[in-house]
């Protein structure tokens, strides 16, 4: 079985020796957090030293970087880039410009597209796509069924072949336990990881919010957190049986940790996801009946959050996704009931983390930037890190600099952020991935240093 592919555009994959001078460096893989130069060549990290104490080789761009943090690069294993059928709301350029310029050096992109990506020749079209359009490496995750019906499995084997990084009929919930067990059967061809949307929608019904104390005083249809706790558990079950590997996506409630803390407990191989708009925010938000807040799951307790929190630092919960989901201005400017589910956030996820979680103190900068940097690790990919002879993955921070969320717009082509409007903390200055510049701010003046 071929190893799950990623692709980029020949153009964003031209490589440049880089000299990082006096820079924050760390990562907690690597060991490192303190001051120092880090030299980028031939698409590696070549050398590490003290502060002014590395050679630029001939030909390399120097960056002073003081006062910045050099942290390895975030990858994202749960973004929806629209292509093929929704370029008006995002496609493979745009939603890896966007990711480029919030750090990350590596995407899984969802099937749910239309047509669904449940067949090899879909899956080599959009390949062949990103290899003329992708800023950042790139990799394509094909659904567990058909149509994402529910009934009748993709082929897996073939699928996996023609390199999809993983399986998933995201943003719909494997109904059938049957067809769960059918498919992990057939996860032992394959050998990839099975993504879940855990979701009952017998349920979760007409729900639109979170059911609790807000909903109630909306007068709003509710989504019980049972509704996804309870296929966490029947999913976990399943795969402890037949010796499967799944990944929980965009966990939401305080159940859901405590399913797959007792699955992980006993042995059962699942990993799992939380989002920045799920670990900073709560139902709350619903009140303003703004439908940047609508997602689902939905935005859930403060009690739900501070288990996120907590799973997070704890790593019950493996890593964070963005579920980056573009819809067009008027789909969201509809009320509330009606509008659809999703918000963007690979442009502010780690700036939401580091104002949220990391300036209150209910995590450490370098817990963020782990939990940021695992998220391919479930699907067997590359893990980012700043160890000498590592793949070139690398996000330059200003964690001193304020900004308006979409004051000065956004590289992805939706608006729909949660965080519109808040003045966060913490920019995103360049992206290296793979060993090529994928993102400079405009404003990040660059020059030769002496």
């Amino acid at each position: 079985m071929s190893a799950p592919a990623l692709d980029r555009s020949a153009r964003a994959a031209v490589q440049g020796d880089l000299l990082i001078r006096g820079a924050h460096l760390l990562d907690p893989r690597a060991g490192l957090d303190g001051a120092g130069d880090l030299l980028v060549r031939d698409g590696e990290i070549a050398a590490i030293g003290e502060p002014g104490s590395l050679e630029a080789p001939d030909g390399a761009e120097t960056i002073d970087a003081r006062g910045l943090h050099a942290l390895p690069a975030f990858v994202d294993p749960h973004v929806h880039l629209r292509t093929p059928g929704r370029e008006d709301e995002e496609d493979i350029e745009t939603g890896t410009r966007a990711a480029a310029a919030g750090g990350y050096c590596q995407i899984l992109a969802m099937p749910n597209t239309e047509p669904v990506v449940d067949s090899a020749s879909v899956l080599q079209s959009l390949r062949e796509r990103a290899r003329e359009e992708a800023r950042i490496p790139t990799g394509f995750t094909a659904a567990v069924t058909r149509g994402q019906h529910g009934t009748d499995l993709t082929e897996m084997a073939e699928l996996a072949d023609a390199g999809a990084a993983g399986f998933t009929d995201d943003g719909l919930p494997i109904r059938n336990a049957g067809v769960m067990r059918q498919a992990l059967q057939y996860q032992r061809l394959a050998g990839r990881t099975i993504a879940l949307h855990e979701e009952d929608p017998s349920l979760s019904g007409s729900g639109v919010m979170h059911e609790g104390a807000v909903s109630a005083l909306l007068g709003m249809a509710g989504i019980p957190s049972v509704s996804e706790s309870t296929m966490i558990a029947r999913d976990c079950a399943l795969a402890a049986y037949e010796g499967g590997r799944i990944h929980v996506q965009h966990i939401s409630a305080r159940e859901s940790i405590e399913a797959i803390e007792a699955a992980k407990a006993i042995g059962v191989k699942v990993t799992c996801e939380a989002t920045p708009h799920h670990l900073c925010l709560t139902d709350e938000a619903v009140r303003s009946l703004d439908a940047q807040f609508k997602m689902n799951p939905p935005l859930r307790s403060d009690g739900d959050r501070g288990a996120l929190i907590e799973g997070l630092k704890s790593g019950i919960i493996d890593c964070v996704a963005t579920d980056h989901a573009p819809h067009s201005r008027e789909e969201k400017e509809q009320p509330f009931e009606v509008a659809p589910m999703g918000v963007t956030g690979l442009e502010t996820a780690f700036a939401a983390l580091f104002t949220h979680l990391v300036i209150p103190g209910l995590l450490d900068l370098g817990t963020v930037v782990e939990r940021m940097t695992s998220g391919t690790e479930p699907f067997g990919l590359h893990v980012p890190t700043l160890k000498k002879g590592a793949l070139a993955d690398v996000v330059l921070v200003d964690l001193g600099a304020e900004w308006e969320v979409g004051e000065a717009g956004y590289e992805s082509r939706s608006a729909n952020n949660a965080f519109a409007g808040q003045t966060l903390t913490g920019r995103v200055r360049l992206t290296v991935a793979a060993g090529a510049v994928a993102y400079r701010e405009r404003s990040f003046a660059i020059g030769a240093v002496a």
